[in-house]
């Protein structure tokens, strides 16, 4: 589709970093904690806070024609992109560059995408020799060698294959098989029956069918070819997991071995799959959606070859296409951006390909980055303020009323082995063996997939190595592992709004706090806390205490429910419920960490006319104030686990006891108004 697979677990690296970090601490200081000018006071903190505390930045920041949204996570996607450009054109500039060497590949690749003049006059060319390994195919045989040489190249024509930690034994690692092949966002667009839905299947024919036009089929063959795709696609859509499914981790486990996987699916010949793949000694797999391989298999006696040689011709031009001539690009832009997102325009050039280059590269960048342009007094600071959210969280669990003494030993044993990693690795990975020369655009890409192939599928059936990191350090995110139940924090959200070296501590827990507390309350949700303190897939609760918690998030599913973000366009409750758990118990146990810092001192006195209490949830409705198109929102309550941002707000602020204590104005009467009763208490 538009965006590359980099594999499951894509980024494990190999060496420590300090640096020069001047820019960095110029930009902390022209970037205020917390502005003001962006509030609406006009509007009541009780009636809606996220409009309270960012009104007039709403107002005073229109999404720019070549986004879908604009929000403090692009702001800072943007600065870390042009600090990223500094280094990534220093490495495309040079001339003397040792052939091999990192800076060789990071500018060869970069140069060989800014290179538009050869990209235009080659148009599909680069991928000749795949699609002439398509029209070779004669039997399903063929068809299911094609796709796994596809695979190697992380093009997941029918499903991924890729490694993972076995979740009933976090000590070893898998091989994985999860259900793909769809080219709409996920399976339920194949069958709503709501008008938006049913133009946007109606558009995805058309597309499908100009992009075979493109590939130089007649018109009226393009057309049955779209058909043949969104009859296939169907079918695997019905068969696949919902978003809800692929979230329950009992589910979605299901090892078997390759006698155990030939009996699911045996018209898929996986013997021979995966010797083609080059991993031919696999012995265990998980199999995340077994009913989508079953009705593969079926497939693959029912479906003619014809239909598949189309559909495999598909696969490699909808992966391709963002990285082909403009007359792919565009079209490609035109269904993915502008139909499904609403954006208007493609953004520069140099902007997707650093993005591309800074995934393919990802440590070796990543490295020179954190050099540039992260402070090691920033890690210090960071790492002194887990250790107090951990303290929080556990002061939490401990006086929890509705959990029972043996699941709390539990609880605290997890958090408490619970790993932390901050900034960059500590051992950065080696980029040795990835070949990237002055070849076309495309390939450069297809080499560092297949390198990424090979770096996951090599990891399967030896030791689990502790130092992996599945971001990069410029990476504006984080994330909590279950498998390895760590939590973890690239350098590139370690700066403002989200975490600012010059700002008062109730800006910072608020902000960065908050992403801590939510990133660790992840391993209490209603996912994590399925997994025990060694990452294993193991119920540690008791029946009561499972009782309780389910009753208690019960109500955040029904809370959520409710909230309508568009027209009949409503939140879902079950699919947004583990980071619902994780922002309301993230701002809980931020709060709390916050609080217990000022225990023994003297109250910081107000700053802007606004006690420090105030601050804390000015800063946490800041960090996520967002504007977001229609047509991306719609998308987006249809297939992102994360609740819109106004609702990440609302939905948590008005549940805490300790908003109301900051806020003492906020009465019942007001238009966002809980009452104790509605309020549900879980972390």
């Amino acid at each position: 589709m538009k965006t590359i697979v980099i594999g499951f677990l894509s980024l494990v690296l190999l060496g420590g970093c300090t640096g020069n970090v001047k820019k960095n601490a110029e930009m902390v200081n022209k970037y205020p904690p917390f502005d003001i000018k962006n509030m609406n006071s006009a509007i009541k903190p009780g009636d809606d806070f996220f409009d309270y505390a960012n009104g007039t930045w709403l107002k005073n920041n229109p999404i720019p024609a070549d986004k879908n949204s604009r929000d403090t996570f692009d702001e800072l996607f943007e600065k870390n992109r042009h600090d990223i450009r500094e280094i990534i054109e220093e490495a495309a500039a040079s001339k003397d560059a040792a052939p091999g060497s990192i800076a060789d590949k990071i500018g060869k690749f970069y140069n060989s995408g800014m290179d538009t003049t050869s990209i235009e006059k080659q148009g599909i060319t680069p991928l000749k020799a795949l699609f002439e390994k398509i029209e070779s195919i004669k039997s399903i045989a063929d068809v299911q060698a094609v796709a796994a040489y596809f695979q190697s190249y992380q093009i997941t024509s029918f499903f991924a294959l890729f490694s993972n930690l076995d979740s009933k034994n976090s000590t070893s690692v898998i091989a994985g098989c999860y259900q793909a092949g769809l080219g709409l966002p996920e399976r339920d667009y194949y069958f709503n029956s709501d008008e938006v839905t049913k133009k946007i299947r109606e558009e995805y024919l058309l597309h499908v069918a100009k992009m075979f036009v493109l590939m130089k089929d007649e018109p009226d063959v393009a057309k049955k070819n779209a058909e043949t795709i969104m009859k296939l696609e169907t079918r695997l859509a019905k068969a696949s997991f919902t978003n809800v499914e692929n979230q329950d981790p009992q589910k979605t486990y299901n090892k078997v071995n390759v006698d155990g996987l030939t009996k699911m699916a045996p018209e898929l010949n996986w013997k021979s799959y995966f010797t083609q793949v080059g991993y031919p000694a696999i012995s265990e797999i998980n199999v995340y959606q077994p009913p989508f391989f079953v009705e593969l298999s079926s497939m693959m006696k029912t479906v003619p070859v014809a239909d598949w040689k189309t559909f495999l011709r598909w696969a490699l031009i909808n992966y391709s296409a963002a990285y082909l001539s403009s007359d792919f690009q565009k079209q490609n832009f035109d269904f993915y951006n502008k139909t499904l997102s609403g954006q208007e325009k493609m953004e520069p050039r140099w902007k997707l390909v650093l993005d591309v280059t800074s995934y393919s590269l990802g440590e070796s960048i990543g490295q020179l980055y954190v050099q540039k342009y992260f402070p090691p007094v920033a890690k210090q600071k960071m790492t002194d303020l887990v250790m107090n959210l951990k303290k929080s969280l556990k002061v939490r669990i401990e006086n929890l009323t509705w959990m029972g003494s043996q699941t709390k030993q539990e609880a605290i044993a997890k958090l408490d082995k619970m790993g932390v990693k901050v900034g960059y690795p500590d051992k950065w990975r080696d980029y040795s063996g990835l070949t990237i020369t002055s070849q076309p655009y495309i390939l450069n890409l297809l080499g560092s997939q297949n390198f990424e192939f090979r770096y996951s599928m090599d990891k399967v059936g030896k030791p689990v190595d502790p130092t992996e990191w599945g971001m990069t350090p410029q990476t504006v995110n984080a994330y909590y592992s279950p498998n390895r139940n760590e939590i973890v924090f690239p350098a590139g959200i370690l700066q403002p709004p989200f975490f600012n070296l010059d700002a008062d501590d109730a800006v910072n827990y608020g902000a960065i706090g908050m992403v801590i507390g939510h990133e660790m309350t992840h391993g209490f949700d209603n996912m994590g806390r399925q997994f025990d303190k060694d990452g294993n897939l193991r119920d540690w609760w008791t029946k009561e205490d499972s009782k309780a918690f389910e009753e208690h998030t019960s109500m955040l599913v029904d809370q959520y429910n409710k909230y309508e973000v568009l027209d009949s366009t409503f939140v879902n409750g079950k699919l947004t419920l583990g980071e619902n758990i994780a922002d309301l118990g993230g701002a809980t146990v931020a709060y709390n960490a916050y609080k217990l810092t000022l225990e023994g001192k003297e109250a910081p006195k107000p700053i802007d006319g606004f006690t420090n209490y105030q601050r804390f949830f000015l800063s946490y409705a800041q960090i996520w104030r967002t504007n977001m198109r229609d047509k991306e929102l719609r998308k987006r309550v249809k297939t992102d686990e994360h609740s819109p941002a106004k609702v990440r707000i609302n939905g948590v602020v008005y549940n805490m006891p300790e908003f109301y204590a900051a806020f003492e104005n906020v009465k019942p009467g007001d238009k966002l108004f809980r009452t104790v009763e509605q309020r549900p208490v879980i972390w």
